[in-house]
């Protein structure tokens, strides 16, 4: 079968990224290179800009101004979308890369188990060679920190931001944040 008749599917690649530090450098570059798409294309931001020069029959993303002038929207990158939230914070993001390397990606929420033990202010401890916030080692037993219910109904109209979580219930959702605090050594108080 020659190459041109075979249809390429999607590939999807999963990362988490911390907000505004995207960079071509691992883990966004080796993973997106693989797939053939440029890692500062990820990484970058582009602004609109009007060329002239191409017509809009051959570009159908664009829009046709006043002067025959396409005005063609780029993507706005990943660290363009994630400015406003605080730099280093965990974004889990997929992208979904096409057979002609072009890709769209998808921000989701920080992952839950991060907003709880921040919101806990538990102390950052060494793991390996990096810092970060643990839960306890027996969650049963011992606890790490403590939160109220205001937090977690904060953290779960968060989630609840989150396209596929939008049809759960707040009440669902502030169940299964309260079960997750058990398991990470978080006690919740009224």
């Amino acid at each position: 079968m020659s190459k041109r008749g075979a249809a390429v599917a999607d590939q999807v690649v999963k990362l988490i990224v911390g907000a505004g530090q995207a960079s071509p450098s691992p883990p966004v570059g080796p993973a997106l290179g693989s797939k053939g798409v440029k890692s500062m294309d990820f990484c970058k931001v582009r602004l609109p800009t009007l060329d002239p020069s191409i017509p809009m029959l051959r570009r159908t993303h664009g829009h046709l101004l006043p002067n025959n002038r396409a005005l063609f929207f780029f993507r706005v990158e990943f660290n363009a979308r994630t400015a406003n939230l605080i730099v280093g914070t965990p974004m889990p993001c997929r992208v979904t890369v096409r057979g002609d390397r072009s890709f769209h990606f998808d921000i989701r929420t920080p992952q839950t188990s991060w907003l709880l033990l921040n919101a806990a202010e538990v102390p950052i401890v060494p793991v390996g060679n990096k810092k970060k916030r643990k839960g306890a080692s027996n969650p049963g037993k011992e606890t790490v920190g403590t939160l109220s219910l205001k937090h977690v109904y904060e953290i779960a109209k968060i989630k609840q931001s989150e396209t596929r979580l939008s049809g759960l219930s707040l009440e669902s959702l502030c169940r299964s944040i309260i079960y997750q605090c058990r398991t990470i050594g978080l006690n919740v108080v009224p």
